[in-house]
């Protein structure tokens, strides 16, 4: 439960988790858009395996990938104001990412099913992502808090 004190406030470990996997995400929606930091920026498509545009030159972006990234930050940063819609973010936001895994290891990259699109890079954070943000919103929620 978020708690006012004098002039701090107080959050719950799944609030902070929300609060601080929502920064992370928008600054890399941002970040997928910043040439010198995304390689072949001009070679960026909106959507699919064309896109020629790498994050850190490890990770495929697109648009669509960047506003999605972009989405998930707004979403996490918004719904850390209680503990409810925090761990509602952090469960929903894993479950999302795991959906995502099994698409990734499914789909060839160079299909035009791809139209995220993800490579091998992206698939292994997606499996560490969905580990973290479930196990975030299921360890760091107390159990009275849970029912």
């Amino acid at each position: 439960m978020t708690t006012r004190t004098g002039s701090t406030t107080t959050r719950t470990p799944a609030q902070l988790a929300a609060l601080v996997f929502g920064v992370v995400f928008l600054l890399v929606g941002v970040l997928g858009f910043v040439p010198g930091l995304t390689s072949d920026v001009g070679d960026m498509g909106v959507a699919g395996p064309m896109s020629g545009a790498m994050l850190l030159g490890i990770f495929h972006v697109s648009v669509l990938h960047n506003i999605v990234h972009l989405l998930f930050g707004v979403a996490g940063i918004a719904m850390s104001r209680a503990p409810g819609s925090a761990r509602s973010y952090l469960i929903g936001s894993g479950v999302i990412y795991l959906v995502l895994v099994i698409y990734g290891f499914l789909v060839p990259a160079d299909s035009a099913a791809n139209f995220v699109p993800v490579n091998t890079a992206d698939n292994w954070l997606h499996v560490v992502l969905a580990v973290a943000l479930l196990g975030a919103g299921l360890l760091l929620t107390p159990r009275a808090a849970r029912r």
